[in-house]
């Protein structure tokens, strides 16, 4: 079994995809959904373009899935819940599942691993920090922790919110 990490995002009928979601990766991963390691949720603004703000969360699951068929779920889920096959990188979506990490594995195909954003982006960092505070970055070899603590906190505004599942 291997433990991934997935960030889900959504600034269209933020609470209904959300939960939609969460709801979905349970179903498609054989997890009963109290078997999901959730972050809190929180709200920021879009980041890279001008939209709705973004309710934003990471998930955390073990499963006996390799990455390709990870990642094939991941955009079977969100295609299923309305996302654009061709939607642009920086535009408003229904629902966006990215997997961060896959145990401490590094690679770029089928997908970047651990991924780019978790560094760059307080959406990612701080809920993953929440859930694996302890947990290294297999690159950076610093705790999720201790890279939220040295994280410029003043360059992305974000707030937790109210559960909505």
């Amino acid at each position: 079994m291997a433990q991934i990490y997935i960030s889900l995002g959504s600034n269209i009928e933020r609470e209904h995809y959300v939960k939609q979601g969460l709801l979905s990766l349970a179903k498609e991963f054989s997890l009963p959904f109290e078997q999901l390691a959730l972050s809190s949720l929180f709200e920021c603004e879009a980041i890279g373009f001008h939209g709705p703000t973004f309710y934003n969360m990471v998930i955390a699951l073990n499963c006996s899935h390799n990455v390709e068929e990870v990642t094939t779920i991941l955009r079977a889920i969100e295609f299923s819940h309305g996302r654009d096959h061709n939607a642009k990188k920086f535009s408003p979506r229904t629902l966006d599942l990215d997997l961060l990490l896959y145990e401490d594995l590094i690679i770029d195909q089928p997908a970047q691993l651990p991924r780019d954003e978790i560094t760059k982006n307080a959406f990612v960092l701080w809920p993953l920090s929440q859930i694996a505070p302890q947990l290294k970055h297999p690159i950076l070899k610093k705790s999720y922790q201790t890279l939220w603590q040295d994280y410029n906190k003043s360059s992305q505004q974000l707030s937790i919110v109210a559960n909505c599942w």
